[in-house]
């Protein structure tokens, strides 16, 4: 069971991600995009785009194009930083946090069908596996 778990857990990520994307696909919005706007709105509006590179441990080439095709939809905004003139603060549109309402909705859908038939409990314990697993994994750093 031990040589299985770290792929059972692999297969049921990418299963949930690839439904999440198929039920997001009207939005006109790829993975990697909706991840962003879920980070960013999750780590508190007003981060700098080093702050969101760093919460969501990539490199800030890579979210730059991110943020500038979410900037052309129209669903986040670069703002001055008023304590640094180089940095921006990024921020949701109206637009974006309409998207994000939406966004929630057909995932809070999702999981509850993804979630179908099983316990409180045993999700409790499915989550300190993951805890137990992460506290190991930063001793390794």
């Amino acid at each position: 069971m031990r040589d299985q778990f770290p792929f059972a857990v692999a297969r049921v990520t990418r299963r949930w991600r690839k439904m999440l994307d198929e039920r997001l696909k009207d939005l006109g919005v790829t993975q990697a995009r909706w991840s962003t706007m879920v980070y960013l709105q999750q780590g508190g509006e007003g981060l700098t785009q080093r702050e969101l590179a760093s919460l969501m441990a990539i490199e800030n080439p890579t979210l730059v194009r991110l943020l500038d095709s979410l900037e052309q939809q129209g669903l986040i905004e670069r703002r001055p930083c008023p304590n640094d003139r180089r940095a921006r603060r990024l921020h949701l549109t109206d637009a974006g946090r309409a998207f994000m309402d939406d966004l929630s909705e057909r995932a809070a859908k999702l999981r509850e069908e993804m979630l179908e038939g099983i316990s409180d409990e045993d999700i409790e314990g499915a989550l300190k596996v993951f805890q137990k697993i992460m506290e190991n994994a930063e001793k390794q750093k």
